[in-house]
């Protein structure tokens, strides 16, 4: 099976998603974000959108099963199940987009909004304010949206929560705990649209490890140097996976 999915790609390309899945990891160990900004764009060059995305719900759902003990007890679960509500609405929408959308046009949206977010995360901007339900059910389908077509679901609730009075452990427990939920919604949502196939087993096989090592590699590295130095060099990592992933330069992979 393993022949059979790299039967149409290079030595080049395999290695452009092995390091995609890595540099990934290790923008999450160490900045808490930036994953699926920096391995979609570049993966979906690769193997597709249609493939991409979920292989990433894989990988990353496995290797952030671990954060779940510690984060569950602080959450604040009756917050996580409004965001949830949105959540229901954006995410099958999202996910039926990546089941019918033309693959080029959904790489295109796909660097759109990637390049939108990235803005987003390099402003600082955060709502301030104290979360209503109306608002969180809002900002909850918008990330389902982006979550369920290209997994980039995180920066919207970030930078909403962030801006909340809650203390930061809960902030961070509520993002984990949100997520998680999220990717079981996300799973369904894709398992009906058939988004899950065969091939996608031995990419998992090669990305979930280089995805877990990457990510063990960040937490590491968190303690050696500053906040707002990992944040601009995941932030650059961001930039520099949106302008690699746009399909304009595809001719350069083949």
């Amino acid at each position: 099976m393993l022949d059979f999915l790299m039967a149409d790609r290079t030595g080049p390309q395999m290695l452009l998603i092995a390091a995609a899945a890595f540099i990934a990891g290790l923008a999450r160990g160490f900045a808490g974000f930036g994953a699926a900004l920096i391995f979609m764009p570049l993966a979906s060059a690769v193997v597709g959108p249609k493939l991409a995305a979920p292989l990433l719900l894989i990988v990353d759902g496995i290797a952030s099963l671990g954060l779940l003990p510690d984060a569950w007890p602080k959450a604040d679960k009756r917050n996580i199940a409004v965001m949830v509500i949105g959540g229901l609405i954006g995410v099958p929408l999202g996910a039926h987009l990546l089941a019918t959308m033309d693959p080029l046009a959904l790489r295109w949206m796909i660097a759109a909004v990637v390049a939108l977010l990235l803005a987003l995360l390099a402003s600082g901007r955060r709502y301030r304010g104290r979360p209503t339900p109306p608002l969180t059910v809002l900002v909850g389908a918008i990330s389902g949206v982006f979550s369920g077509a290209a997994g980039t679901g995180g920066p919207p609730v970030v930078a909403y929560w962030l801006g909340s009075p809650a203390s930061q452990d809960i902030v961070r427990a509520n993002i984990v705990g949100y997520f998680a939920v999220s990717t079981v919604i996300t799973v369904a949502s894709y398992t009906m649209g058939g988004l899950f196939i065969w091939p996608l087993v031995p990419l998992a096989c090669v990305t979930g490890p280089l995805y877990g090592l990457g990510l063990y590699g960040g937490t590491q590295l968190f303690g050696f140097a500053s906040e707002a130095t990992f944040r601009a060099i995941a932030l650059s990592l961001i930039a520099a996976a949106c302008l690699f992933g746009l399909p304009v330069l595809d001719p350069l992979l083949h």
